[in-house]
């Protein structure tokens, strides 16, 4: 049997976390992440672990993870987002970034066209929500 997750949901507060970057571009970018992941999901944010900012959750094979998220890291904004049909399409209107297994890697949300980052969020979540339906 898989193992837990250790990265689960706190009580630590995103407002405190997102204050507390370092970097003010990067801190500025996650605050209007946030908005937008705010906005799409209609859910509270969430500090899951130390460092990712999540929203809603789905119980995967190895135990829960948030639905949607983001990270702002040293080197980079990380978004978590799962594929959707179309994703290779809007990652390619997109604009300058990087991607990983369910990861896409921002270094400053200039470099990207915010409305098609808008899209790749909404389509992720849509593409969650319908794979792993609440209740």
């Amino acid at each position: 049997m898989a193992s837990e997750p250790k990265t689960r949901p706190t009580d630590a507060s995103v407002d405190d976390f997102i204050s507390a970057v370092e970097n003010p571009t990067r801190r500025a970018d996650a605050e209007v992440v946030r908005a937008m992941m705010d906005e799409i999901t209609g859910e509270t944010a969430v500090m899951w672990g130390p460092s990712i900012v999540g929203y809603g959750s789905y119980k995967g094979p190895t135990g829960d993870w948030p639905i949607t998220g983001f990270s702002p890291r040293k080197a980079q904004m990380v978004l978590y987002v799962m594929g959707s049909a179309d994703l290779d399409e809007k990652m390619g209107r997109l604009g300058k970034h990087t991607t990983g297994v369910s990861c896409l890697y921002i270094k400053k949300l200039a470099d990207v066209d915010q409305a098609v980052l808008r899209e790749i969020v909404e389509a992720s979540v849509a593409d969650m929500r319908a794979r792993y339906p609440t209740g």
